[in-house]
């Protein structure tokens, strides 16, 4: 479980592609203590929960499935990728952002990015079967981290675009700095919402 509070941007320093005996291996060059990750704990990177298989001074490294590479970004990292990062939670933690439980529910598409006095509005473009989730004031997580809705706009075809703002701590210490109109991000819709929508027959 994790909050989408994002503790350091970190980078991909090697990737292994998959064979018939093992699923790709990512390995993930950081500035948080490794010794303090354990062997088979959950970290999300960049929003997808993946379990730590080996470490180093530096660095760890993690597995993705052919499931997790389709069905999130990890398929198009490259060495040099910048990933998002967030250690699961231990009991006492603050709860910072929202609940998040680093299972990706689909990627969404950033549409555009605007000066906002000293903050970044951008709008991102959520598929169809995930766009009745996201609400203004809502939660959402983007590539790990925790935003709120400012406004939705529904779209012909059930997709919906919607906007957040991003502060200058956020911009400059997570990867939406660094991306562009037409980037693909990782994106899980708030807990609550889904279970709203579960118990109102609409899912």
């Amino acid at each position: 479980m994790f909050t989408g509070i994002i503790v350091d941007r970190a980078r991909v320093r090697a990737l292994v592609p998959a064979s018939k005996q093992a699923d790709t291996r990512i390995e993930i060059e950081t500035a948080l203590d490794t010794s303090r990750f354990a062997i088979g704990a959950s970290i999300a990177c960049s929003g997808c929960c993946l379990t730590a298989i080996d470490k180093g001074p530096g660095w760890f490294a993690v597995e993705a499935s052919a499931e997790t590479l389709s069905k999130t970004t990890l398929g198009g990292w490259r060495v040099g990728t910048a990933v998002n990062l967030e250690p699961s939670l231990r009991v006492g933690d603050e709860l910072g952002g929202h609940i998040v439980s680093g299972h990706v529910d689909c990627t969404a598409t950033l549409v555009s990015i605007a000066p906002e006095q000293g903050s970044h509005r951008l709008v991102f473009e959520a598929p169809a079967p995930f766009a009745r989730y996201l609400a203004p004031k809502g939660s959402v997580a983007v590539d790990g981290i925790s935003l709120t809705v400012n406004e939705v706009e529904d779209r012909p075809g059930g997709t919906a675009c919607f906007g957040i703002n991003v502060i200058p701590h956020t911009w400059s210490a997570t990867t939406l700095g660094q991306t562009v109109p037409g980037s693909r991000v990782n994106m899980e819709v708030d807990a609550l919402a889904r279970y709203v929508a579960r118990i109102l027959g609409r899912n």
